[in-house]
């Protein structure tokens, strides 16, 4: 059976529909399925290009690992990766106290690609491949329109939700 999640714009009131890819990426879906609802604050990429993502506490029992992995993800991939706090600790990411980088403990970044011309390399840490989970299938026009609204308005106050969806 195919299983969606939704994907929101909580305060800007803008939702999207994904597909998870259940053949391609089984343990992350599954990861990510089992651990819904997630949300946090939404950042804009800074080195990626056009990606929104939040960062939450690390919920798989056991990592996924490497699955359907990309460094150059596309529009309406939705993508997976896992970090410890501090491989994001350089105060070069700009996240305040106590959303990053300050704590040793795994993060996991779900992340929503909605342009082209993406590139997943850091100049701490190289190439940065993530896992392809899901892809968005409704909703997409709009939802990439508030994520560049994201990107020239600010993303202060704004939080990324992940549901299940029916």
């Amino acid at each position: 059976m195919t299983r969606y999640i939704t994907i929101t714009l909580v305060e800007r009131g803008v939702s999207c529909r994904a597909r998870l890819l259940d053949d391609a990426a089984p343990r992350t879906a599954d990861a990510v399925w089992d651990a819904l609802p997630q949300e946090g604050q939404v950042y804009h990429g800074k080195y990626a290009r056009n990606e929104i993502y939040n960062l939450v506490p690390a919920f798989a029992s056991e990592e996924p690992g490497p699955e359907n992995t990309t460094i150059t993800p596309i529009p309406r991939d939705v993508c997976y990766f896992s970090f410890t706090g501090s491989e994001l600790g350089a105060p070069g990411y700009g996240y305040r106290t106590g959303e990053g980088g300050d704590t040793g403990d795994r993060i996991v970044d779900l992340a929503v690609f909605y342009g082209r011309n993406n590139l997943l390399i850091n100049g701490d840490r190289g190439w940065i491949p993530g896992n392809v989970f899901a892809e968005i299938e409704d909703g997409f026009g709009e939802f990439a329109a508030a994520c560049q609204d994201l990107w020239m308005n600010g993303a202060a106050g704004e939080t990324l939700r992940y549901e299940r969806a029916e």
